[in-house]
């Protein structure tokens, strides 16, 4: 009996491949993991939490009043993979520092995002007790989103609160929208003394947590956003080129708003002011707009965003979703695990995540700051 001759395909044959139902599925999926994988960036979560009396970790309840020289402060970052679901990971502990102010507990988290951009223009500042004088301890908080890239929005995150604490301290009587609009003034003349900064800028938003007071510095298109009683109270207004008030002063100076890919100054920027952005003088400006309101009992916390958040989140969607983490309704889970990090830093990193999930593309940045405690009478 002869043996078969083996025959070989033409180099050209087009090869058939028999599947099993439910391979291609199966390798499809496994390929959009991977690719998602690929795409999932990481980003640096700030958590702080300020304790009274340094002695290992506090619950947030009235802490024991803190013994004179008992002081203590840990920083640290936690690099969280972005991944959307119900409870935070991280490598390390939360951060806390041993700082007094008023009688209870204040916590706060961070959280910066980069987004599809290509490089992270957004900066924070937290400042805790960057004033201390005989009416109390002052807070400072600073969100900054700067375009055309990072460099102004890095130095107002060095600079701008030096400049306030100099003005604060020098002063008898706090005039805030005074000492606010002088400090974002001088900050802007610091940043026009580089030429190499001329099309560079960035927006603004300062919030300074006092004894009895609430201070927000608004220039641009971040936001500061209390949660009061159950409710969400916009601290500061959006700075939109297409606001009535704007749009009426950058005409009256003989500027243009331009529909280019949304309402924009001149068709390039759009947002109406910031600092820096010098080659857009006098339409863009420098000026904020202050807020001072009085602190109460029924005061929840804050949040304070770049543009990032707010383009595809209302202000009262972000306090729903802030304050069911600040009650322990939901957590976030990364890589099936769970650890106990503060929970406004879980809340600053859940938002940040919820606004890429709705199509955020731009860099966000999220601070939240628990007041809930912190001031016993109106």
């Amino acid at each position: 009996m002869k043996t078969p001759k083996c025959h070989l395909p033409p180099a050209n044959a087009v090869r058939r491949v028999e599947t099993v139902p439910g391979e291609t599925t199966a390798r499809f999926k496994d390929s959009r993991r991977r690719r998602l994988k690929i795409w999932r960036m990481k980003y640096t979560c700030q958590t702080k939490m300020r304790i009274e009396n340094g002695a290992g970790c506090a619950p947030p309840s009235p802490p024991p009043a803190e013994e004179e020289g008992e002081r203590r402060e840990i920083h640290e970052r936690v690099e969280i993979s972005l991944s959307l679901a119900s409870s935070s990971s991280s490598s390390e502990e939360e951060d806390r520092f041993s700082t007094k102010q008023n009688d209870g507990v204040v916590s706060y988290g961070s959280a910066s995002l980069i987004g599809s951009r290509k490089e992270m223009e957004d900066a924070v500042s937290v400042e805790i007790g960057f004033v201390a004088k005989e009416r109390g301890n002052c807070d400072f908080f600073g969100v900054y989103d700067g375009h055309g890239g990072a460099q102004v929005a890095e130095a107002c995150r060095e600079r701008l609160h030096r400049l306030v604490a100099e003005e604060v301290e020098r002063s008898l009587e706090w005039d805030w929208e005074g000492i606010l609009e002088g400090c974002f003034r001088k900050m802007d003349s610091e940043v026009a003394g580089n030429a190499a900064l001329r099309t560079v800028g960035s927006t603004a938003v300062v919030v300074v947590i006092a004894e009895a007071e609430i201070v927000v510095a608004n220039c641009g298109d971040c936001r500061a956003v209390m949660a009061r009683g159950g409710e969400a109270i916009d601290l500061s207004t959006d700075h939109k080129p297409d606001r009535p008030d704007e749009l009426k002063r950058i005409e009256e100076v003989g500027g243009k708003v331009i529909n280019w890919n949304g309402q924009r100054v001149l068709g390039v920027l759009a947002t109406s002011r910031s600092i820096g952005d010098q080659y857009l003088r006098p339409y863009v400006i420098s000026k904020p707009e202050v807020t001072v309101t009085k602190r109460s009992s029924k005061d929840e916390f804050l949040i304070i965003a770049s543009d990032g958040l707010w383009d595809v989140m209302s202000s009262e969607v972000a306090c729903q979703v802030v304050r069911k983490c600040l009650k322990g309704q939901i957590r976030r889970v990364c890589n099936g695990v769970e650890n106990h990090q503060s929970r406004s830093a879980e809340a600053a990193a859940l938002l940040a995540e919820i606004a890429l999930a709705k199509g955020g593309r731009d860099n966000t940045s999220v601070v939240v700051v628990e007041l809930r405690g912190t001031v016993t009478s109106d």
